[in-house]
């Protein structure tokens, strides 16, 4: 069975309709469903979608939309459901550094976590729009449905 970790702005654009990427991330959803991918929420990943999708909605002038929204998050990636990586953080931060300046600062910190969970998770698959995992070599980045077609095949 493939795993997948979805990123923030995957698991943003699946709860918020409005955003710019909800039909490319529904499309990719449905893909993994279809598939019969494992789909892991990791704690970073949600608390970096709350911050999202706070300052989106405030931006929009849509606040009045936030619990909505978070309930949909909550339905999503229920607290039983995510990986707890926060706890790893101290152990990790000397390699999560040297992987953000390895990549010039492309890969942000939270990227750079993410990342090496993965490695150590043996989780090679992460549903993301974010072009800067493609340089992360012990991942695949899957974007579209056929990202998806091709690494079940391969």
């Amino acid at each position: 069975m493939m795993q997948v970790v979805l990123d923030t702005v995957m698991l943003a654009a699946l709860i918020d309709v409005r955003d710019k990427w909800h039909p490319a991330a529904v499309a990719l959803r449905d893909a993994l469903k279809v598939s019969h991918a494992e789909i892991s929420y990791f704690d970073p990943v949600v608390a970096e979608t709350v911050s999202l999708l706070a300052r989106r909605l405030a931006e929009q002038g849509r606040l009045d939309q936030f619990s909505e929204v978070m309930d949909k998050l909550e339905v999503m990636a229920p607290l039983e459901r995510i990986t707890w990586l926060s706890p790893e953080t101290p152990r990790l931060h000397p390699q999560i550094m040297a992987l953000v300046r390895a990549h010039g600062g492309e890969l942000n910190f939270n990227d750079a976590f993410i990342a090496l969970a993965c490695r150590e998770l043996t989780v090679r698959f992460i549903a993301s729009f974010d072009r800067d995992f493609d340089h992360v070599d012990w991942l695949v980045r899957l974007a579209t449905p056929e990202d998806i077609r091709a690494a079940a095949q391969g």
